[in-house]
């Protein structure tokens, strides 16, 4: 099998760009999340950084390895599109909620993102299994930041 590099690469640094801009976007938001009130179990802000770059890093990969797969190209289209719209879900959620602070739509959103990641989950494990494992930690992450979002809601709403 011919070895891609440069579509390796590509498929890495999509997410990592879709998460880099957002976070630039957002970077103001950091200050305000800084002062807020937050639920048990949050961890040190150092570590969103290095916990979304391993996440993105092992979403790209998995996204290489259904684009390599030898699977049907309907199969390998629905996975990139589910792939694609919660990537773009993934985006909008730190501008409602560190942008706007606008914490119950970031939750409502999140909940939506984790349905469209679950399903991507699905998709890609048909087309390829390790894909499919690949995506789990982001399952896992998303619902822990689920459990921030909607606490960061009850204790900082009047």
């Amino acid at each position: 099998m011919k070895q891609n590099w440069k579509r390796r690469i590509v498929c890495i640094l999509i997410p990592l760009a879709v998460g880099g801009l957002a976070a630039l976007l957002t970077s103001g938001g950091r200050e305000v999340f800084d002062m807020i009130v937050k639920p048990p179990l949050t961890p040190p802000g150092w570590l969103f950084p290095v916990v979304w770059t391993i996440l993105y890093t092992m979403m790209g990969i998995a996204s290489c390895l259904v684009l390599e797969a030898d699977s049907s190209g309907g199969e390998k289209r629905r996975a990139i599109l589910l792939y694609a719209l919660q990537l773009g879900l993934n985006f909008l959620w730190p501008i409602l909620f560190f942008g706007a602070e606008w914490y119950l739509a970031a939750f409502l959103e999140l909940v939506f993102l984790w349905l469209m990641v679950l399903l991507t989950c699905s998709s890609f494990s048909q087309v390829s299994p390790a894909a499919g494992k690949l995506m789990l930690p982001y399952l896992l992450w998303v619902s822990f930041a689920a459990y921030l979002n909607f606490t960061i809601y009850l204790l900082n709403t009047p």
